[in-house]
């Protein structure tokens, strides 16, 4: 079993980082169309990024239910926990490094994106393989829903908070 979780593991990384970095161009691509903005990058914010690690991950999570899900009792809790481990090591590693440097840099961003799938990856990896782990297996559920329709709602009506702003809208804000 554990070489069956492995393997799901690094097939569901590949996945991942296809996805997301395809989800980054997939709304420009479609002419802006609402429907796939909600789980597209909308924008250069930090928030509509986390979108390009969150919604890869639950597709494969979902998958990954019917391949080792069904038959492992920490498998919701292992990818939720996983999820989130992805999306905050993205979150401060991006404030961190750009508080530091003052300025964000491309290539660091699509590095720190494969590091949170692979932190991704490796939290659900370590969780899925215990074998007396104790989670509650609805709250983590629950958590993955509430993202989901964060990630929905915020899309077209984002709080006026700075992980939802657009440094490109700031910047032609600031010339005008």
């Amino acid at each position: 079993m554990k070489e069956k979780i492995k393997r799901f593991h690094i097939i569901s990384f590949i996945l991942v980082s296809i996805l997301g970095v395809l989800l980054h161009f997939t709304y420009e691509w479609s002419g802006e169309n609402t429907f796939v903005g909600l789980f597209s990058a909308v924008n250069e914010s930090t928030w509509e990024h986390l979108k390009l690690i969150f919604f890869p991950m639950l597709i494969t999570t979902f998958i990954g239910y019917f391949y080792i899900g069904k038959e492992n009792e920490n498998y919701i809790c292992g990818r939720t926990k996983g999820i989130i481990a992805g999306i905050i090591f993205i979150i401060a590693f991006f404030y961190t490094y750009t508080g530091v440097l003052g300025e964000n840099i491309g290539i660091i961003d699509i590095a720190s994106f494969f590091i949170g799938v692979i932190i991704s990856e490796l939290v659900s990896y370590n969780i899925i393989k215990l074998e007396n782990y104790n989670c509650n297996k609805t709250i983590c559920f629950l958590s993955l829903i509430l993202l989901l329709i964060c990630f929905i709602i915020f899309t077209y009506n984002a709080p006026n908070l700075g992980i939802f702003e657009d440094p490109n809208s700031i910047i032609m804000h600031n010339y005008l």
